[in-house]
This record gives C-alpha cells, sequence and structure tokens, in this order.
C-alpha cells in the first residue's frame, strides 16, 4: 500500500476475502443447494461480476471454503495433541479430530455437502491429502518410538478410514453428543489394541 491508498492487487484479495467469508457463512447454514451466487455477491456488497472475476461458478467457491474448512480442522486437530511422547499425541490428536468435527460448518460443508458437491473420488482425495501424511508422520514417530509395530501406510489409511466413518456417523446421529462419546470410546480401545505396551509384549 503507497500513501495509504491500496493496490489493484489489495483490493482484489480484499474482495476475495469478503465473498469467501460471506460464502462459508452461507454454505454453514444454509447448505450448499440452498446459496446462490446472488447473495453471497450482495451481502459481500460487490456485484456478480465481481464474483465472477474471482470464481468461475459456485462450485468454485465451494471448494475454496471446502479446502479452509480442511485446514481449521487440521489446526484443531494438532492443538489438541498433547502429550509426553508421540504415541498420546496422537491418539489426543484423534480425539481432537473427532470433537472438531462436531462444529455444525465441518458437519455441513465437508461432511455433508462435500461428497455430494465434489464427488467421493474427488472429496476423499483432498480429505486425505490433508489428513493421510499427518496420520502417517505420528505413526512413524510413534513406531520410532517403540509404541507401535507394523507398516505405516497400510494403518495410516485403516486409521483415516476409521475416523472418517467415525465422523460421519456423529454427523448423522439423531443424538451426536451420544454417537461422539460412543466412537471416541470405540476408537480408543482400537489405538489401545494395536499399541506395543510398554514391556515389549504384544496384546492378544
Amino acid at each position: 500500500m503507497l500513501d495509504g491508498v491500496a493496490t489493484q492487487e489489495e483490493r482484489s484479495e480484499a474482495t476475495r476475502g469478503k465473498l469467501l467469508a460471506v460464502a462459508r457463512k452461507l454454505f454453514r447454514s444454509r447448505g450448499y443447494e440452498r446459496t446462490f451466487i446472488e447473495d453471497v455477491a450482495a451481502r459481500a456488497g460487490v456485484t456478480k461480476g465481481a464474483f465472477y472475476h474471482h470464481f468461475p461458478d459456485k462450485k468454485a467457491i465451494f471448494l475454496a471454503v471446502f479446502h479452509e474448512t480442511e485446514q481449521a480442522l487440521m489446526e484443531a486437530s494438532a492443538a489438541g495433541a498433547r502429550g509426553p511422547d508421540a504415541w498420546s499425541q496422537f491418539r489426543a490428536g484423534c480425539r481432537a479430530f473427532l470433537e472438531a468435527s462436531m462444529d455444525p460448518g465441518v458437519q455441513r460443508i465437508i461432511l455433508r455437502d462435500g461428497p455430494a458437491v465434489l464427488g467421493w473420488e474427488a472429496w476423499r482425495e483432498i480429505d486425505g491429502r490433508y489428513s493421510l501424511g499427518l496420520i502417517e508422520g505420528a505413526l512413524q514417530q510413534a513406531m520410532a518410538e517403540g509404541r507401535v509395530a507394523g507398516s505405516v501406510k497400510p494403518l495410516a489409511h485403516l486409521l483415516f478410514g476409521a475416523l472418517c466413518e467415525g465422523a460421519m456417523m456423529v454427523c448423522r446421529a439423531e443424538k451426536p453428543r451420544a454417537a461422539l462419546d460412543e466412537v471416541l470410546a470405540q476408537v480408543d480401545a482400537l489405538l489401545v489394541a494395536i499399541e506395543t505396551p510398554r514391556d515389549g509384549r504384544r496384546r492378544h
């Protein structure tokens, strides 16, 4: 910015940010089908032409919001991954991920509308891009510390599937909080079952 005057690039970024902020609120509260480009543009205080300058269609801005929501979910999971060692941190991170999945925006944008709007293959690829790397990294650390044994990639995919399906189950449940408690208990039991005890003996 020169002499208090925003550059064209800065104004463009500000407009894009307004559009994303409005779209995020509408997708969260109304869902994809009931959110319209006209409403997004009007609430952001811009013309439809300005909208199309940044996004070719509604699906494009939904995809951008989807990525933002995924990033926020991963940050919440990472923030909750606390413990004295890598395995304890991973277990806490799994719990934080499932608890963060209770957020209405996560449920609506990622779990409900995401697969329908993006298609299952694209949805899973994006979801995995954010989650699988973190899971694999955590497992590698836990294996290096002797807390888990096995092959990283297959185990990461299995745990990724369990967490995604657990979040989906909670999202669709009539009583989400009760469902979350059940899923948390089962995921923790699963993680305990694959853990290598500190005495080195495998559980049977």
